[in-house]
């Protein structure tokens, strides 16, 4: 696995007010401390914070949700206790739109549709497994992807979640034969050079937990890789 990048001057800030602060999440970083010991992104903007407003002490940082460490794009932070508790519970409540997108070598058939599954999270490997129907333990996973691009030699699908699962997108499409690149755990066959993977949180609308502003926020793929320039030059 990578390491993650310290600098807070690469960190690349979609938006920011007094209440909220997202960005777009690089390959690698890990949103909150696990067992890598890996500085996480919630100190990282911390100390920006910190740095940018001459805050003394210590600065509060709320993490209403997460991205797994080897995908790329859209994290909300919230700057206050406040807007925390009120986007916690609009993600809770589904009323926050996600749009992802999603790099596959097979063009999936349909080329849109709907996938159903109920999935079972295996702590051991740390990986989800899909199932047709309900099983003890299992939670119901709902997206829905619509064929977006495709280069030479891949696909770009488009994905809307409605529920939100552990590696959901990643294990659902894998389900249909369409596992994403790089992602060995799902069953592509090669892994990146980075050891990233080619999901990347695209879009967000939502309204403001506080002001009640429609937000509406995309995030550009990381720009050095090849297979999202070719992505990007199609639009």
């Amino acid at each position: 696995m990578p390491k993650i990048l310290t600098n807070k001057d690469n960190l690349q800030v979609l938006y920011e007010d007094n209440h909220l602060l997202i960005i777009n999440k690089r390959v690698g970083d890990i949103v909150q401390g696990d067992k890598t010991g890996d500085t996480p992104l919630s100190e990282i903007l911390k100390s920006y914070i910190k740095e940018k407003y001459h805050k003394p002490g210590n600065v509060y940082l709320g993490v209403p949700h997460r991205l797994d460490r080897p995908t790329t794009g859209i994290v909300v932070f919230t700057k206050t206790s406040k807007a925390l508790s009120r986007i916690s519970k609009l993600f809770s409540q589904g009323q926050i739109q996600k749009t992802y997108w999603a790099v596959v070598k097979e063009r999936p058939v349909p080329e849109k549709g709907t996938l159903v599954h109920w999935l079972l999270k295996n702590e051991k490997k740390n990986k989800s497994v899909p199932y047709s129907s309900e099983i003890k333990g299992s939670k119901q996973a709902i997206l829905h992807y619509k064929l977006k691009y495709s280069t030479d030699n891949y696909h770009c699908l488009e994905i809307d979640l409605e529920t939100g699962r552990h590696h959901q997108i990643r294990c659902q499409l894998a389900s249909i034969g369409c596992p994403i690149k790089g992602d060995l755990k799902y069953g592509f066959a090669r892994s990146n050079p980075d050891a990233g993977i080619h999901l990347h949180a695209r879009k967000i609308v939502f309204t403001h937990p506080v002001s009640k502003a429609e937000i509406e926020i995309e995030a550009p793929p990381p720009a050095g890789d090849p297979v999202w320039k070719a992505i990007m030059n199609l639009q």
